[in-house]
């Protein structure tokens, strides 16, 4: 039976628990003996429905840690798993001794809130589907009082976009000195994202084997963080022509001992590029960035983006649509002499 004992203006309401053969009590305080009664009385109504009380006094943190490493492991791909991994660093980080019981939406809200401070909309979303899911888990197996996961919200703004496309004047800039430098492995990196339109790790997956005159087949990818190397997607398998010029750079590359074309160079190519592009004098962008660069000529060009699409491995042209093909500024400064043009001659 539950207990209520008088701590000075407080009353504390305790309850009895039976857990893996050992007796445990789990305690909350309140400032009234009505609502400590209530809780208890809750509390003892759970027990009588079989929910798992004892759990609740387990931290958030430990609940997700053993939740991804028992059940998320069986269920997801080994590079959805390892972003798992890290979001549990976050919450460790976050939500730190929290214990089960003592979580609503107004406390994972906050805790949110303050992650979403320092990070982009987008990252703090991510973030915020794994706790939910991980919650809705907890709900179900009775570790926690109530389904509170759909009430805590995204909040914060999106920083600048980084990924830019370069404008056609510092794509050509960019295009030409690399091409012009071969002998410089990175150079010849760079010279096939813009290329190509291929994720960073697409290319580090190129092997011999991948070679076809003239194109690469993509059917890998390489991570940092994971030895997977298969695609996200099953749009993301497809072949990409290149010219002939380039394709003979490549073909003439030596193998690295792995099998590889590229070196890995500790996946600092991003920091590589970022050096580059400031000894061309040209404006920043991410190697995504030179993705989108791809992309955006393309669609300057008014090459068909259904092709583009393809090109670039997305699963629908929606996609291409929302996210890659901003005009490149020269485009868009003649799109806009065309409408005036127009609008003229009414």
């Amino acid at each position: 039976m539950a207990s209520i004992i008088k701590r000075g203006k407080s009353y504390r309401a305790q309850v009895s628990l039976y857990k893996r053969g050992e007796h445990k009590k789990l305690s909350k305080t309140f400032p009234t003996k009505r609502e400590a009664e209530l809780w208890a009385l809750e509390m003892e109504l759970a027990k009588g429905e079989g929910k798992e009380l004892a759990y609740r006094t387990t931290t958030f943190a430990d609940f997700f840690e053993n939740w991804i490493y028992l059940v998320k492991v069986n269920d997801v791909k080994e590079t959805t798993f390892q972003n798992y991994v890290r979001t549990l660093g976050v919450i460790r980080n976050l939500f730190q001794d929290i214990q089960l019981k003592d979580l609503n939406d107004i406390v994972v809200q906050k805790k949110i809130d303050k992650y979403a401070k320092t990070h982009s909309r987008k990252t703090t979303h991510e973030i915020l589907l794994k706790i939910k899911t991980a919650l809705r888990d907890a709900y179900a197996r009775g570790y926690i009082a109530n389904d509170f996961a759909r009430l805590v919200k995204t909040r914060g703004e999106n920083p600048p976009k980084r990924n830019k496309a370069l404008s056609i004047t510092d794509f050509k800039k960019l295009r030409n000195y690399v091409l012009q430098r071969p002998e410089d492995e990175f150079n010849l990196l760079v010279l096939l994202a813009l290329e190509t339109g291929m994720r960073r790790g697409e290319l580090l997956a190129i092997r011999p084997e991948s070679l076809y005159e003239y194109g690469i087949e993509v059917r890998h990818s390489i991570s940092p963080t994971s030895d997977d190397t298969s695609l996200k997607t099953q749009n993301a398998k497809r072949d990409v022509s290149i010219n002939k010029e380039v394709y003979e750079l490549i073909r003439k590359m030596p193998v690295k001992e792995n099998g590889y074309i590229f070196g890995f160079g500790g996946f600092k190519q991003s920091e590589q590029l970022a050096d580059l592009l400031t000894e061309l004098n040209i404006k920043k962008t991410t190697f995504h960035g030179l993705r989108d660069t791809h992309a955006s000529f393309l669609f300057a060009q008014d090459i068909d983006i259904a092709y583009v699409s393809k090109r670039l491995g997305h699963i629908n042209i929606q996609t291409t649509q929302n996210y890659y093909l901003e005009l490149m500024p020269e485009k868009k400064h003649q799109q806009d002499a065309d409408a005036l043009s127009l609008l003229s001659s009414l």
